[in-house]
């Protein structure tokens, strides 16, 4: 995977595999996505442990399967590059890989939107559903790594200050969901926000762009894309929970406030012609 400027890419979109052309990508792919389910496996029987016993504090542990898992997420990543599934590009790399304790949003357009991200952060959690919490493969990697599952609305902002005061990074998708195609982005939900004002952090927002529709809501995860799909990592400028301090008024109107401006940063930005690919 190669860290540099997405505007040092190459404009022209990758060509589109039909017939046979498509049958070794697709097999590529697929085995991309059954490596990574049985190294997740691998590891929570393995290595995991052996961390787990590693004589340290509680938070140094939680620190160390988190460089771990975004080595794992980095070669993940680069297998799904080998394969022509993705290409990642960055910009302003150094702002998302220093930061600590921050709230990290983004777009969502791809299945593997949150690998890419972890995979470029090496102290990164993130709130995931608690389906993923009774998978055998990832059930280990999940809770090793300090992740939070999707509870309750109070244990919820418990877990997420626990996670911020260690400088953890936290990745939050506001949209929820992959963005439908067709849409800029989906409708914002408030709990970035919320999380933000309640836990009085910053938000670091990182704009996610791609060239084709590849990964997306509306597609199974074995539908291999036929295009190579080129994505732009752009990190913006962190923004102060300050200028929403709940101090200033209401803090449901505060919230409410910061996630339609960080909802419409997300339209004006991903409208802005692509100086990419």
């Amino acid at each position: 995977m190669h860290h540099t400027d997405p505007i040092e890419q190459t404009k022209t979109l990758a060509p589109k595999l039909n017939g046979l052309p498509y049958v070794p990508r697709w097999f590529a792919g697929v085995g991309c996505y059954i490596a990574f389910g049985l190294g997740g496996l691998l590891c929570s029987l393995t290595i995991l442990p052996i961390l787990q016993m590693w004589p340290t504090k509680p938070h140094l542990r939680v620190a160390r399967v988190q460089r771990l898992v975004s080595r794992m997420f980095r070669v993940f990543v680069a297998m799904l590059s080998f394969a022509g599934v993705i290409s990642v590009k960055t910009k302003n790399i150094e702002l998302l890989q220093h930061a600590k304790g921050q709230i990290v949003i983004a777009n969502h357009p791809t299945l593997v939107d949150v690998v890419v991200l972890i995979s470029l952060m090496p102290n990164a959690g993130c709130i995931v559903k608690q389906g993923l919490w009774r998978n055998p493969f990832f059930r280990g990697v999940l809770a090793s790594a300090g992740y939070i599952p999707n509870r309750g609305a109070d244990l919820l902002l418990h877990d997420c200050l626990q996670v911020l005061k260690n400088d953890t990074n936290l990745i939050i998708f506001p949209e929820g969901t992959r963005t439908l195609t067709g849409n800029i982005v989906n409708s914002f939900a408030r709990g970035a926000a919320n999380i933000a004002l309640r836990t009085q952090t910053d938000i670091l927002p990182v704009v996610l762009r791609t060239d084709v529709a590849g990964l997306t809501k509306q597609q199974p995860w074995y539908q291999i894309p036929r295009q190579t799909i080129n994505m732009s990592v752009e990190i913006g400028t962190s923004m102060s929970y300050l200028l929403y301090d709940a101090k200033q008024g209401n803090e449901a109107k505060m919230a409410r406030q910061l996630t339609r401006d960080l909802q419409q940063f997300y339209i004006e930005t991903l409208k802005q012609p692509i100086k990419s690919y």
